[in-house]
C-alpha cells in the first residue's frame, strides 16, 4: 500500500476513481489518481512512483476508444495544466501546457488572428492527448496534428525533464510525438501555427465507384478532401474544403433535423436493429437520403470547419494505408460487406494525410490514406463487431497498414518492428528514458514489446 506523505500530494489525490474512456469500451480503477496543478505536483508524483515502484500514466479527456490510458497503478489528469503560457503572433507561435484542450486553445488563437493549420474531426481534446496518438485530419498535403509541434518539455524516469526539438535532442523529440505517453510525461508543446483563416467547404453525395474511378484527382482536387462510404450502399458523401476571403456563409443547424431524428431517433432506431440486425441497410439508406442527400456549401473559420459530431459512442477501428492502396483497400472492404452474412453501420470514413518523419507515426515517410470504421452502441449497449474488425485488419494489413494508435486494434510487436524502420530506435530509447517500464501499461507491452496479455489477440478476434 502506498503511503503518503508529501502533504501537497494528499490535496491532489483520489482513490477509488474508475476510469472510463469516452466510448465506454475501456475501464480502469487506479491504486491513486492524481489532479496536479503544475509541474512541481507531477515531479512529485514521480518520485513518489519510483518509491513504490508503480506504474504511471498520464490522461487528457479520455477520449481513446483503447486501453491506451489504463492503469492500475497511478493515473495523472492532466486537465488542470491547461494554461496557454505565451502566444508569439509575430512568429505565430503559442507555448501551452500538455492538459490544455484544442477547443478552447482554437478560440484563443483566433481572438490572436492565428489559428492550427490543419484539426482532427474533434477538437474536445488534450493537445499532449492528440499528438501523443498522432492524431489526424484530412488533407493529402498537411500533415498530422504532432506535425505542427516544433518543441516540448518532457518528464522522463531517468534523466528528468529534457527540452526537446528539432534542434535540440532531435531523436527523442521525433520519438516523443508520438509515443502514447512510453517516454514520460509532456508537461509543455510549442506549437506552429498560421494567420487565422477561413475554409470554403462543399459537401455532396456521389457514388463509391465513381469515386474510386477518379481517386487520384478527387484527393488532390481541394486542401483538404474526405469522404464517408454508406456500406450495404453505393452512395457516399464527399467534403473538400479550401482556404477562402469570402464571407461567412454558415447553415444553422435545425433542431429537429440534427437533434431529434439525426442523433435521437437514429440512437433509438439502431437500438432496435440489435434486435433486427438485417434492417441496417434500411436504416443506412433513409438516413443517407434524410440527412446527406442534398449539397451542401459553408464559409466559416477553419476550426469551425474541420470539426464534426461524433454522435454517441461506438467501437471504432481505423488504419493507414499507402495512398495508392486506397482503391485496392475499399473494393476488398465493399466485396468483404456484400458477400458475407453481416450488417454494418455507417459510414466508413476516408481521409488522406502527408508523410512525415516522426518515428511512430502511421505516415512516417509515405503519404497514407487512412480508413476508419465504426459500430455505434445506442444507448451504450454492446453491438456484434468482433468478426467486422477481424475482417477489416486483415484487408489493412494486406495493404501494408499501420494502425492507429488511439484506436483497439491487434497489431503485434513484430508487425510493428516490420512495418515502422525506427521500431528499434524507439524500444532503445524507451528503455533509456524509463529503464524500469514506469510508463508502460498492459497496452503499451502488448503492442510494443509483446508481453503479457496473451489472450487479447484471441479474444479480439
Amino acid at each position: 500500500m502506498i503511503k503518503i506523505e508529501d502533504s501537497r500530494l494528499r490535496k491532489i489525490v483520489k482513490t477509488n476513481i474508475k476510469f472510463s474512456n469516452w466510448a465506454r469500451t475501456f475501464e480502469c480503477i487506479p491504486e491513486l489518481y492524481f489532479e496536479p496543478e503544475n509541474d512541481d505536483d507531477i515531479i512529485k508524483i514521480i518520485k513518489l512512483a519510483k518509491q513504490y515502484n508503480k506504474n504511471v500514466r498520464a490522461i487528457g479527456v479520455g477520449h481513446s476508444p483503447s486501453d491506451v490510458a489504463c492503469t492500475e497503478g497511478i493515473m495523472i489528469n492532466m486537465e488542470k495544466l491547461n494554461n496557454i503560457i505565451e502566444i508569439d503572433v509575430e512568429k505565430k507561435t503559442v507555448v501551452v501546457e500538455a492538459g490544455a484542450r484544442i477547443d478552447i486553445l482554437n478560440e484563443c488563437l483566433w481572438k490572436h488572428g492565428l489559428a492550427l493549420r490543419n484539426l482532427g474531426s474533434i477538437s474536445n481534446l488534450s493537445i499532449s492527448g492528440a499528438i501523443s496518438t498522432s492524431t489526424h485530419g484530412t488533407g493529402i498535403n498537411f500533415g498530422n496534428l504532432s506535425s505542427q509541434i516544433i518543441g516540448l518539455t518532457l518528464l522522463t524516469a531517468s534523466k528528468g525533464i529534457i527540452n526537446c526539438s528539432a534542434n535540440e535532442n532531435e531523436d527523442v523529440f521525433k520519438a516523443s510525438l508520438c509515443s502514447m505517453g512510453a517516454l514520460g510525461i509532456i508537461l509543455k508543446v510549442q506549437i506552429q501555427c498560421e494567420s487565422a483563416f477561413k475554409l470554403e467547404s462543399n459537401q455532396y453525395p456521389m457514388k463509391l465507384n465513381d469515386i474510386l474511378n477518379d481517386l487520384d484527382s478527387i484527393i488532390y482536387s481541394a486542401e483538404h478532401v474526405r469522404f464517408w462510404w454508406f456500406p450495404h450502399t453505393e452512395n457516399c458523401v464527399i467534403w473538400k474544403a479550401d482556404r477562402t476571403t469570402g464571407d461567412l456563409k454558415i447553415q444553422q443547424p435545425s433542431y429537429f433535423k440534427d437533434h431529434i431524428v439525426s442523433y435521437h431517433l437514429y440512437q433509438f432506431l439502431l437500438y432496435i436493429t440489435r434486435y433486427f440486425p438485417s434492417t441496417v441497410p434500411l436504416l443506412t439508406t433513409l438516413m443517407f437520403n434524410y440527412k446527406f442527400s442534398q449539397p451542401k456549401q459553408v464559409i466559416n473559420a477553419s476550426y469551425k470547419q474541420f470539426n464534426f459530431d461524433c454522435l454517441f459512442p461506438h467501437y471504432t477501428n481505423e488504419w493507414a494505408i499507402p495512398l495508392e492502396k486506397t482503391k485496392e483497400a475499399l473494393e476488398k472492404l465493399y466485396k468483404w460487406i456484400n458477400d458475407n452474412d453481416v450488417f454494418v453501420h455507417f459510414p466508413v470514413e476516408v481521409r488522406f494525410v502527408d508523410k512525415d518523419d516522426i518515428w511512430l507515426s502511421p505516415a512516417y515517410n509515405r503519404k497514407v490514406c487512412y480508413i476508419g470504421i465504426v459500430m455505434y452502441r445506442p444507448y451504450k449497449k454492446p453491438v456484434p463487431y468482433k468478426r467486422y474488425w477481424a475482417a477489416f485488419e486483415e484487408i489493412m494489413r494486406s495493404c501494408d497498414g499501420r494502425a492507429h494508435w488511439a484506436k483497439a486494434h491487434t497489431m503485434t510487436a513484430a508487425e510493428l518492428e516490420k512495418s515502422y524502420p525506427k521500431y528499434k530506435g524507439f524500444i532503445e530509447l524507451q528503455k533509456s528514458l524509463d529503464p524500469n517500464g514506469m510508463f508502460l501499461n498492459l497496452y503499451l507491452k502488448r503492442h510494443l514489446f509483446g508481453i503479457g496479455d496473451k489472450d487479447y489477440f484471441k479474444a479480439k478476434l
